[in-house]
C-alpha cells in the first residue's frame, strides 16, 4: 500500500524483472539448506546416541524453528521483488524497496562516482544483472537487482551520460 511519505507523486515505478525471484530462490535454498543441516546435527547426534545433550525438545526445536523462519522468507521473497523499483527523473534516480519498511532512495545524477554492472552465474543463466551506482559520499551506494541484461546496460549508459552532464555543470 503507496504511502504519500514513500511513493512521490506521479512517479510511474519501473519494475524489476519477474525472474529475479528465481535468483532470489536459489540464493534462498542454498543459504537455507545448509544452515537447517548444520543446526540439524545435534538432533542426530541424540537420535544414534552419540551426544546426552542438548535435551531431545531442544534439538528438535531449534531446526524446526529455523524451518519456520525459511519457510515464511520464502513466501516474502515474491513480493519482496515486486516491492523492487525505480524512476528516472530529470535531476536524480529513485530506487524503492520493502515491504514492511519501506525505502526510497533518491539518487542526484551530479553526485554518481560510477555505475557498476554485476552479475552472478544464476543472474547470468536468466538474463539479468545489478546496477550499482556509486556517489561522491563514500559510505553511500545504491543498487537495482533483477534487471535485464539489455536494461541494465542502458540504464548504466543513460545515468552515466547525466551524471557527466551534471557534474560538468557544477
Amino acid at each position: 500500500m503507496p504511502t504519500a511519505a514513500i511513493d512521490p507523486p506521479g512517479i510511474i515505478w519501473l519494475r524489476v524483472s519477474p525472474k529475479y525471484v528465481t535468483v532470489r530462490l536459489v540464493e534462498w535454498a542454498v543459504g537455507n539448506l545448509i544452515t537447517i543441516a548444520f543446526m540439524s546435527l545435534p538432533l542426530v547426534f541424540v537420535l544414534l546416541d552419540w551426544w546426552s545433550w542438548p535435551p531431545l525438545w531442544l534439538a528438535i526445536a531449534v531446526p524446526a524453528f529455523l524451518l519456520v523462519l525459511a519457510l515464511w522468507r520464502l513466501v516474502l521473497i515474491p513480493r519482496q521483488v515486486r516491492a523492487i523499483g525505480y524512476a528516472e527523473r530529470d535531476d536524480d534516480l529513485l530506487i524503492r524497496g520493502g515491504i514492511f519498511f519501506q525505502r526510497v532512495m533518491v539518487v542526484p545524477y551530479g553526485r554518481m562516482q560510477y555505475v557498476d554492472i554485476s552479475v552472478g552465474p544464476v543472474e547470468r543463466s536468466l538474463g539479468l544483472c545489478t546496477l550499482k551506482l556509486y556517489t561522491a559520499s563514500a559510505g553511500t551506494s545504491a543498487s537495482i537487482p533483477g534487471l535485464p541484461a539489455e536494461e541494465g546496460a542502458r540504464l548504466r549508459e543513460q545515468l552515466s551520460a547525466r551524471g557527466e552532464a551534471r557534474l560538468a555543470g557544477l
